[in-house]
C-alpha cells in the first residue's frame, strides 16, 4: 500500500496503532503539558520580581484554577507511569513480549489513582470549599 504510491489522505492518516501508540502520543502531550506547566511558573515568578504582583496574581490565578489542577495531574501522573513502564522494558528486555499486558497493569494502576483524586477535587468545586 505505502510503496504503490497511490495511498488517499484519509488512509494515510488513519489511526492502526494499538496500546503502544497511544501510550506514545500521549506520553508526548503530557510532556508538553509539563513544559508548558514549569514554563508559566517561571514566567509568572519573572513578572513578580520585575513586573509587578498584578501580572503575576493573574497568571498564578490561571494555573492554580481547578481545571489546570485536573490537566497538571493527569499530565504528571501519565507521564511518570509510562515512563517507568518504559523503564522496566529498557531494563529488563525479556518483558518486551509482555508489553500489552504492562500497559494494561500501567492503566490499572493510572485510573485509580487519578481518579480518586479527580473526584474528590471536583466534589470540592461543586459544593464550594475552597
Amino acid at each position: 500500500m505505502a510503496l504503490s504510491g497511490r495511498v488517499g489522505i484519509l488512509t494515510g492518516l488513519r489511526y492502526r496503532g494499538k496500546q503502544g501508540m497511544l501510550n506514545w502520543i500521549l506520553h508526548r502531550i503530557t510532556g508538553l503539558g509539563i513544559v508548558f506547566l514549569v514554563g508559566t511558573h517561571v514566567v509568572a515568578a519573572f513578572f513578580l520580581q520585575h513586573i509587578g504582583d498584578n501580572v503575576s496574581a493573574r497568571i498564578t490565578a490561571i494555573y492554580e484554577s481547578r481545571p489546570t489542577q485536573l490537566v497538571v495531574y493527569f499530565c504528571v501522573l501519565f507521564h511518570a507511569l509510562n515512563g517507568a513502564r518504559v523503564a522496566v522494558m529498557d531494563l529488563f528486555p525479556r518483558l518486551i513480549r509482555y508489553e500489552r499486558e504492562l500497559t494494561w497493569l500501567q492503566w490499572g494502576i493510572f485510573i485509580p489513582a487519578y481518579g480518586l483524586p479527580a473526584f474528590f477535587l471536583l466534589q470540592a468545586a461543586l459544593i464550594g470549599q475552597a
